[in-house]
């Protein structure tokens, strides 16, 4: 029974509901639409933004819950992987938009005559692939360089990610930085040469989601249960006794600080094909608040907790948003103070206090 729920445990189960998610999508091409079987494509789209934040609370956890780093501003590595992939979307639309230009909708508008020097390039797959998951690793590491030198961390830490994240939204809400202004980048055409709209498009999308989902929970569980993870674990706990034992901290510190972050880009650019909207809504502080509460609600330090903490929150989001808009935020607060008082190890934290009882 402790075999069941401990950290190999639980990440089998994670793995197995991983690939579940990548076999039901598939299955569901197979079966007609007017059977029960069928997945819509509602649900195919929600299921794949499920797994992008449930990416995205993984490297959350790897953070906050075994480096002991509460980073509020994961939300903007995620945004800045979107916009890279967004950029290639919009390259894609050619000359279908409303201008039938080969600038974007918005550059013509705003009378731009060419592309800016940021836009180089991406119009190739490859190269807007890289800047998802670049581009947020090489601002986490010369952010997380400079404050981790310092010794920032605690609630200091907290502040100034969310005042990083903050100031770039208002960045990237100016129309003059290439981006979209407040619109940002939508009604995406194609992706790869294949219609974004179809729903074998939207199946691979969820499938190559499930397998990043997949790999994602692999590499931080090697990560974790090797030697480095016990000294990301040691200076969570004591870190000033970890740096007298004459290890650098901030190597090991930076190191998953840049690694959340490239993750965090990767979701991002699996995400905003599949919901077809990327904005600098996406980098509001309190979404990267929010990604704190999947993973407090699942179990920090879990690995498959935050997995379970994405699906749960964000779920009951998808219901309260439809049937009771009014008391989402409400709910929210409310669930969150729950799990502090009466969850502190989260949901998956109370099923193996559960299993270790019964054995």
């Amino acid at each position: 029974m402790r075999r069941l729920y401990g950290p190999a445990g639980w990440t089998a189960l994670g793995a197995s509901a991983a690939l579940l998610f990548v076999a039901v999508p598939l299955l569901s091409l197979a079966v007609p639409p007017g059977s029960a079987f069928h997945l819509s494509q509602y649900w195919v789209t929600l299921l794949g933004k499920i797994m992008c934040y449930a990416i995205v609370a993984l490297a959350m956890d790897l953070v906050w819950g075994y480096a002991g780093i509460l980073s509020l501003g994961q939300g903007l590595f995620f945004a800045l992987g979107g916009y890279a992939m967004g950029m290639y979307l919009m390259r894609q639309i050619g000359r279908e938009g409303q201008y039938q230009s080969d600038l974007p909708d918005f550059m013509v508008f705003l009378d731009w005559q060419a592309f800016p020097w940021h836009w180089w390039n991406t119009d190739q797959f490859w190269w807007c692939a890289l800047l998802a998951v670049g581009v947020p690793g090489l601002l986490a590491f010369v952010f997380g360089y400079f404050a981790f030198r310092s010794r920032v961390k605690g609630v200091y830490f907290s502040i100034i990610t969310q005042a990083l994240t903050y100031a770039a939204m208002l960045l990237f809400f100016r129309n003059e930085t290439g981006f979209g202004g407040n619109n940002g980048f939508t009604d995406f055409k194609r992706i790869l040469g294949y219609p974004i709209a179809t729903a074998e498009t939207r199946v691979a999308l969820v499938v190559a989601t499930g397998a990043a989902l997949l790999g994602t929970l692999l590499l931080a569980r090697w990560l974790v249960t090797s030697r480095f993870g016990r000294v990301l674990a040691a200076i969570r706990d004591a870190e000033t006794r970890v740096a007298f034992c004459g290890y650098h901290t901030l190597h090991y510190k930076l190191f998953v600080f840049t690694l959340a972050a490239m993750i965090c880009g990767l979701a991002g650019a699996l995400y905003v094909p599949q919901v077809g909207i990327i904005n600098p809504s996406e980098m509001s502080p309190a979404n990267s608040i929010e990604i704190a509460i999947w993973v407090a609600v699942g179990g920090r330090g879990t690995l498959v907790g935050a997995i379970v903490g994405a699906g749960l929150v964000n779920g009951a989001k998808s219901f309260f948003t439809q049937a009771f808009p009014e008391f989402w935020l409400y709910f929210l607060g409310l669930l969150f103070i729950a799990v502090t008082l009466f969850l502190p190890r989260g949901v998956v934290g109370l099923f193996a206090r559960r299993g270790a009882g019964a054995a």
